[in-house]
């Protein structure tokens, strides 16, 4: 898993791709009806194996939309989440360079342990090679 940001904009993404899922299925599924009584459904000659609107039931339709809501908060709930647990919103500028000293001595102290580390590795390796020079074949 990336980090905050990177999970920020993949969820705000996620979030326009339901947008998009959302209208699809509005504009796809909903029930041809006039709204008023100048209102009329257009007429529009195509493919008759590929309609415009394929309307389904209410008692289909209502569930689906209400899925579809109930998606569309939860990503925004995770969103806001998200957001919050950003660094920086909470702490002062004091506070956020506190913590990058803090992070700078221990990224130093790691350094050093891994200069550490790598001597006792270059002796181990000599130490090695001596040893197997040392051995001799009956």
């Amino acid at each position: 898993m990336g980090d905050r940001l990177t999970q920020l904009q993949d969820a705000v993404d996620q979030l326009a791709q339901q947008f998009v899922a959302c209208l699809h299925f509005v504009h796809r599924r909903h029930d041809l009806k006039t709204l008023g009584p100048n209102d009329r459904v257009r007429d529009i000659k195509q493919d008759p194996h590929q309609k415009e609107v394929d309307p389904l039931p209410a008692e289909e339709f209502r569930p689906g939309l209400r899925e579809l809501s109930r998606d569309l908060v939860v990503k925004e709930q995770q969103i806001e989440y998200l957001i919050s647990s950003l660094p920086g919103l909470d702490n002062s500028e004091k506070d956020q360079e506190r913590c990058i000293k803090d992070l700078e001595e221990e990224l130093k102290a790691a350094e050093v342990q891994r200069l550490e580390a790598l001597k006792e590795r270059d002796r181990i390796l000599a130490e090695l090679d001596s040893v197997i020079r040392s051995v001799r074949r009956p």
